[in-house]
């Protein structure tokens, strides 16, 4: 999963498109940040000149001088490693042997070790470990044989098994940028005097709102004047489909926050508020719901905070629709993919509306007759596309790593998709489900009073907590999922090892790992049944061994023993409540992160969007 930009402009227009470049590239480092790379035809010449090394974008640009250089038209690439390690050699771009070509890549070609047998066989020497380097030598072997780089390119593709969103210069077309889409994303931005081919659209909002999202299997050019695209060698009439993005350029900005993802955190009130007025305007929750109810089988998937996500439905789905849901991890979909037939329905909850997980289970089950729903922030994306019924959440973009607004709004749609077919289904009547959708308009609120409450305690807790090894997070019911969501946003920013179980299943097994000190963390949902008195029995068993005991919960729980730090975050019923209990949890995986030094928006080894096996 990488980030790639191209932009290529008139001079008459845009002196130099460098700067586009790199400012441009600098918003797609949440896609990965090991290494980065630049290939410019430079202003009044043919020259390629490539740049590239390990690094970040700034220390690539600072080492080699980019910002100096004129370009009439460039390509730029930042890594997150899957083929070959990072260094300077496997950054891209990548180029063919005489150095005319550059490509730059998100995906991964399946087939390149084969690939590459053929071409070293045809005497091309490769410089690098990555598979991408393949799409340079096979452009250059057939434009060695006389090919238009069109046809080349056609040929390349026609060979090339896998995932990819390429972007190619070639030294002899100085104003063209050739583009090619199949599973990884990629857009075209529309300018005045210029165009652009990105990953996404926060590279683009500074210079252009007009935007096509390119589909599988799609290939062509841009030119400063010109966009051309073909699929299976027919023309596409693409302004049909150009949109515009009403996000403003400070959406994509951190808003005079240290990090994206404080700023992120903070925004959840206004994107819960946002995603509850898309969703009660829409028809796609009652299509959807319908979809649900009308199926004998029920399957959800996702990857990562999705799958959270995905748990938290499949709650309030046998709480308040009383069906069954099948939650899976969308990796493992071999494995649930033959239980999909015609009757059965698969739920596909991805933020980006790209994860390669998700989308090969979407297939998967596809095939095998199930219908589909998708749940995703990014209209047009492939998963909805692939979809019978897109449901968009509205959190507006997310350049943090860590997925927080993301997962509410998420958690929204979600909710209200459950609400609406425990309707359809009988179990709560018309009167009953308008009330509990109502409720849902208090989301933003209930957020926004978490955050408020809770931003003190939490930035004292993570002072405490800094130095902890590992922890748990324990929770009951709702608070389950909840609590995997939080152990997870703890790990992956602060790289403090957080683990999270039902709390009843604490002295099965992990309870054996309790010291003194160590920190374990309750989540206190309204209570449904005997689950006030089993938090407390739970909070007393770990006291008994010397933890440290935390204790988030919503209003109710102010009399429970043996709680050495108590975190109540106000009122909040069973609709509301990972409104009340996940923004503190967020801002306890940030606040430690911070205190340990750590960059929250670009913890090691991940990055944004995984588009890739």
């Amino acid at each position: 999963m990488c980030g790639i930009v191209g932009v290529t402009a008139d001079p008459d227009q845009i002196p130099t498109v460098t700067p586009m470049l790199i400012q441009g590239l600098k918003r797609l480092e949440y896609r990965g940040y090991d290494s980065a790379g630049f290939a410019i035809i430079e202003c009044g010449s043919t020259e390629l000149k490539i740049f590239k090394d390990k690094g970040k974008i700034d220390e690539v640009v600072s080492k080699y001088g980019v910002s100096k250089f004129c370009a009439v038209s460039g390509i730029a690439h930042t890594r997150w490693a899957t083929h070959g390690e990072p260094n300077r050699d496997n950054a891209h771009p990548h180029t063919d042997c005489k150095q005319k070509i550059a490509v730059v890549h998100n995906g991964i070609i399946k087939n390149f070790a084969e690939l590459r047998e053929w071409l070293e066989s045809n005497g091309h020497v490769f410089k690098s470990e990555t598979d991408t380097e393949v799409v340079a030598h096979l452009l250059e072997h057939f434009v060695s044989k006389g090919l238009s780089m069109l046809d080349s390119l056609r040929r390349a593709l026609s060979m090339i098994e896998g995932a990819y969103a390429l972007a190619i210069v070639y030294r002899e077309e100085p104003s063209r940028i050739y583009f090619a889409r199949n599973v990884s994303p990629l857009l075209i931005g529309v300018g005045l005097g210029f165009n652009m081919v990105s990953s996404d659209i926060p590279s683009m909002l500074q210079y252009t709102r007009k935007v096509i999202v390119l589909e599988d299997g799609e290939y062509g050019y841009i030119e400063p004047y010109k966009v051309y695209i073909e699929k299976e060698g027919r023309l596409v009439d693409w302004r049909r489909r150009v949109v515009t993005i009403m996000w403003s350029l400070e959406d994509a900005e951190k808003g005079g926050y240290p990090h994206y993802m404080l700023k992120e955190i903070m925004e959840q009130p206004r994107a819960l508020y946002e995603t509850y007025t898309g969703l009660r305007s829409s028809a796609e929750i009652s299509d959807a719901a319908e979809l649900i109810a009308s199926s004998d089988k029920i399957f959800i998937t996702g990857a990562g905070t999705s799958f959270h996500a995905a748990l938290v439905f499949a709650y309030y789905l046998a709480r308040f629709a009383k069906r069954a849901v099948m939650p899976f991890i969308a990796s493992e979909y071999i494995t649930y993919s033959g239980l999909a037939e015609r009757d059965s329905v698969l739920i596909v909850v991805s933020q980006s509306g790209e994860t390669i997980d998700s989308l090969q289970a979407l297939r998967a089950f596809k095939r095998n007759g199930s219908k589909i729903i998708a749940v995703s922030n990014v209209i047009g994306s492939t998963i909805p596309r692939e979809s019978n019924i897109a449901v968009y959440t509205r959190a507006g973009p997310e350049i943090g790593v860590a997925a927080t607004k993301t997962f509410l709004t998420q958690v929204l749609a979600l909710t209200a998709l459950a609400l609406r077919t425990a309707n359809l289904e009988g179990s709560l009547n018309d009167s009953e489900y308008a009330e509990y959708f109502d409720r849902l308009a208090n989301a933003s609120k209930v957020a926004a009073q978490a955050i408020q409450s809770a931003s003190k305690t939490i930035e004292r807790l993570a002072v405490k907590l800094k130095e902890s090894k590992s922890m748990y997070i324990l929770g009951r019911g709702l608070g389950v999922p909840l609590a995997y969501e939080g152990a997870l946003k703890i790990k992956e920013v602060s790289y403090i090892h957080a683990e999270a179980y039902p709390a009843g299943e604490s002295k099965h097994g992990p309870i054996a790992l309790i010291e003194p000190g160590f920190p374990v963390i309750f989540l206190g949902t309204p209570p449904v049944g005997e689950l006030h008195e089993k938090i407390q029995g739970n909070v007393m068993e770990m006291k008994a061994r010397g933890a440290a005991t935390i204790l988030l919960a919503v209003k109710g729980y102010e009399g429970v023993k043996g709680v050495d730090v108590l975190i109540n975050v106000g009122e909040a019923d069973e609709i509301l409540a990972p409104y009340a209990l996940m923004p503190p949890l967020q801002l306890l995986a940030y606040r430690l992160a911070t205190a340990l030094g750590r960059d929250p928006d670009k913890p090691r080894n991940l990055a944004k969007t995984v588009t890739v096996e």
